[in-house]
């Protein structure tokens, strides 16, 4: 009777033993399972879903003008002058002046029109890529602004704030559809030249004359710090401590 108790007991050792074994390898080959289901379940890119777009896009600004207007008010240039800072005089792009025709204001708008392409040229636009072009009022009692517009090449993505689903009615370890969306704007907004999207500049020439300057000031706070000059000071400061 103790031999068969003895066996019995030796039998439920073994036998926990090998279930603690089946359970460790069980519950790693889980962990190793739920791992590459974590590492393979997020093929979505906040990149991808809402790309930086390099477009040409026409930026405009509208000048109300008077019917008694006779030239451009001081706001009015101010206003003209920061628009016109984002104009690339490099790319040659048109600057178009669209004039309104059969308007109450009509008179006044053909004198400040003559005074908005010599503030342009003086901004830098080359008198060819001036164009000054009327339009039609839409009736004869409105007053329509001057309207001035150039081309420029913008950063920009798709439109944010789009929800097609709960993100709490759904088990995917996936992005939802605005995620990165705000910093995807924000970037495209903040960079100042967007062809740097597109790839790296080519590097530019050395200057020469900025180079020797700095090597001069670093002489000149070389000799500052010479060795006689300091074991001179460090003596002398020790004479005045002791």
């Amino acid at each position: 009777m103790m031999k068969n108790t003895t066996r019995n007991t030796q039998r439920a050792r073994l036998a926990g033993t090998a279930l603690v074994i089946c359970t460790a390898m069980l519950m790693a080959g889980c962990a190793a399972k739920r791992d590459s289901v974590i590492v393979g379940s997020i093929p979505d890119d906040y990149r991808t879903s809402h790309p930086i777009v390099i477009s040409e896009k026409a930026q405009q600004i509208d000048l109300p003008i008077a019917a008694s207007a006779r030239k451009m008010s001081r706001d009015q240039m101010s206003t003209l002058a920061g628009f016109m800072s984002g104009y690339d005089r490099r790319s040659g792009g048109t600057v178009s002046v669209l004039v309104p025709s059969g308007s109450v204001n009509e008179l006044g708008a053909s004198n400040v029109a003559s005074q908005i392409t010599h503030l342009l040229q003086n901004q830098g636009v080359p008198p060819e890529n001036i164009s000054v072009v009327s339009y039609q009022a839409p009736s004869p009692d409105t007053a329509p602004p001057i309207r001035v517009s150039y081309p420029v090449v913008k950063a920009s993505t798709n439109q944010c704030g789009r929800w097609p689903a709960d993100i709490l009615d759904t088990t995917d370890n996936k992005h939802y559809a605005n995620f990165g969306c705000s910093y995807q704007n924000n970037l495209a907004a903040q960079v100042a030249n967007p062809n740097d999207f597109l790839g790296p500049r080519k590097q530019g020439e050395i200057d020469a004359e900025n180079r020797m300057g700095v090597i001069d000031k670093y002489r000149g706070a070389e000799s500052i710090y010479k060795p006689g000059k300091v074991s001179e000071d460090f003596r002398a400061t020790r004479e005045i401590a002791y």
